[in-house]
């Protein structure tokens, strides 16, 4: 279990034994900062298990199976082939329509990225820097794709390789596009990933691109994660699915961000 796993659940502990307690007392008692807590009440909070009020965390005894169950899900990119497929294929599809001759790419780790390398056309002359295995494998049945692979060590669980080299290689690259994943995307304009070795990789991909953008299913919309890598304003386009809410189109037509829906 991870720190930050083993950190929420002693939360939950000490949340069962009072039903409440303050953001200081968190603190504390966990000897951490008041920061390192409140992240943590935001991801209790989007799991429904806890409410935060005027800085005091509620528990939610009710939600508790429901929301346990996504606190000790641990993220696998093969798991997560299941989930939302047919969006994740409209989504890629679509972004592979975008594409146009001699491009330079980024295709950023995920499975809704990994759709849109499998729709790359055949015959599309381009090059895509990537740093993932599955996305690496996808690429490599594109004959008329030039592929750059950011290096590094082989996160088995997201299918990530992550290095400094990595992430300096992706700096040198120069990109039309950048097609950027995320795991949860708050009303904050927060986009988040799932582990924080994703972050430095993820912010060289965007810095590196003319064009960013974001593809994310509608679920992942009002979803908040442990790693923050990019604020919503930094993309110019999100291509997600006809499932995202009309507070969410609303929210999106008041920035300058291309939507596009599929």
């Amino acid at each position: 279990m991870s720190k930050k796993a083993d950190r929420l659940n002693r939360i939950m502990q000490i949340l069962k034994m009072r039903n409440g307690a303050s953001i200081r007392e968190l603190s504390s008692e966990l000897e951490v900062s008041e920061m390192t807590v409140r992240r943590d009440l935001e991801v209790l909070s989007a799991s429904r298990l806890v409410t935060l009020i005027q800085g005091v965390a509620i528990y939610h005894p009710a939600n508790e199976t429901e929301g346990e169950a996504i606190l000790n899900k641990e993220y696998n990119l093969s798991a997560e082939h299941l989930s939302h497929r047919s969006e994740k294929e409209r989504i890629g599809a679509k972004a592979a329509s975008l594409l146009e001759p001699n491009d330079v790419i980024v295709i950023d780790t995920g499975t809704t990225t990994e759709q849109l390398a499998r729709f790359i056309p055949e015959a599309a002359a381009l090059t895509a820097l990537c740093y993932n295995m599955n996305i690496l494998i996808e690429l490599n049945q594109k004959k008329n794709t030039k592929i750059i692979c950011g290096g590094g060590y082989y996160h088995s669980n997201t299918q990530m390789f992550q290095s400094p080299e990595g992430i300096s290689l992706i700096s040198r690259t120069c990109a039309n596009k950048a097609f950027i994943s995320a795991a949860g995307i708050s009303s904050k304009m927060a986009v988040t990933c799932i582990d924080q070795y994703e972050i430095e990789t993820k912010k060289a991909a965007i810095a590196s691109a003319l064009t960013k953008i974001l593809l994310a299913d509608s679920s992942k919309f009002d979803k908040v994660c442990p790693a923050m890598f990019a604020n919503l304003t930094e993309f110019d386009m999100i291509i997600t699915d006809k499932g995202l809410s009309e507070e969410w189109l609303d929210y999106i037509g008041q920035m300058e961000i291309e939507l596009l829906l599929v």
